[in-house]
């Protein structure tokens, strides 16, 4: 009966998928935005991608050699962490910034937390919301066509008309990697098929936000109104690309939906009721930040604890 009996630590269930597969099948994933974005932007957009994939390698190699520490770049994750940056970054972001950003991204938020796994917020928007913070008429500054203009949703607040099929395609200002929904959602449709991320935290998070908007938004429930909501802005990369991060995302499935609608809902709020046009990024970390309440409250019982005696 003892040879039946096998005892080994946790975790008891495996599985095949090993994070620097998941982090290649991102990158993959992320490839039709990325490149549209430099496409679209030229070669600052291009330097913009390879500066910051480029210095989050360098950041945790050094930081981990510093600290006698076992290196990681090999799981991919600080790839992944420069190219999501990169592509909130605006194509007239400098080099300099791009390493700033990095840096606070590397060090402050992954490393000196102990590394993937322990950041309590996703590296990529800290990084951008730094950004904002320190320099922000470069990082609000955007240009198409060699022309400095206002973002569609900017043009929405002031009441302005917008083309809708511009905006899912991608031919107006924004961030490297946000103009194009179509491009996202092509990676979004590969994230999914291959299992790399839950829909509950994209469906909750736009489906929140489509409500919320549609009760309080000077817009109403209009269809073209809400859907260049979804399609302006960083909405699309944050829901599917940033939201789902494992690290910073809740484990339970109820934990999931409650942490996208919390998304949703700030995203909406800043949208209608602050100074920007803008609030994914905020959004998202804020609700990272709640994490550890959602998933205590939704973590399921052990089984003979909670009952009634």
């Amino acid at each position: 009966m003892s040879d039946n009996i096998k005892v080994s630590a946790s975790p008891h269930i495996r599985s095949r998928m090993s994070t620097s597969r998941i982090m290649f099948l991102v990158i993959i994933s992320l490839l039709p935005a990325t490149l549209y974005g430099i496409y679209q932007f030229g070669y600052n957009a291009a330097l913009i991608v390879a500066v910051c994939i480029a210095s989050c390698v360098v950041f945790e190699y050094v930081y981990e050699k510093l600290m006698k520490l076992p290196v990681t770049i090999g799981d991919l994750s600080a790839i992944v962490t420069g190219l999501l940056l990169a592509l909130n970054l605006p194509p007239t972001a400098t080099w300099w910034m791009a390493c700033i950003g990095c840096a606070f991204s590397i060090i402050i938020v992954k490393m000196l937390f102990g590394g993937l796994g322990q950041n309590f917020m996703n590296p990529a928007l800290a990084g951008r919301c730094f950004l904002v913070i320190c320099f922000t008429a470069r990082m609000t500054n955007f240009v198409y066509d060699g022309i400095s203009s206002a973002t569609p949703l900017a043009n929405i607040r002031d009441g302005q008309s917008v083309d809708l099929m511009a905006m899912f395609i991608g031919r107006i200002p924004g961030t490297i990697g946000e103009v194009s929904t179509a491009a996202l959602l092509i990676g979004a449709i590969l994230l999914i098929v291959t299992g790399i991320i839950d829909f509950r935290i994209p469906c909750a998070y736009i489906g929140s936000f489509v409500v919320f908007m549609g009760l309080v938004s000077p817009g109403g429930w209009d269809i073209t109104y809400l859907a260049a909501q979804i399609c302006g802005g960083g909405l699309i990369l944050g829901a599917f690309f940033m939201a789902t991060d494992y690290v910073t995302s809740p484990i339970t499935k109820t934990g999931r939906v409650l942490f996208g609608i919390c998304c949703g809902l700030l995203t909406g709020v800043f949208r209608v009721y602050s100074s920007s046009a803008e609030g994914v990024s905020y959004a998202i970390i804020i609700s990272n930040l709640l994490v550890p309440l959602i998933e205590k409250i939704t973590l399921p019982k052990c089984f003979g604890k909670g009952g009634e005696v």
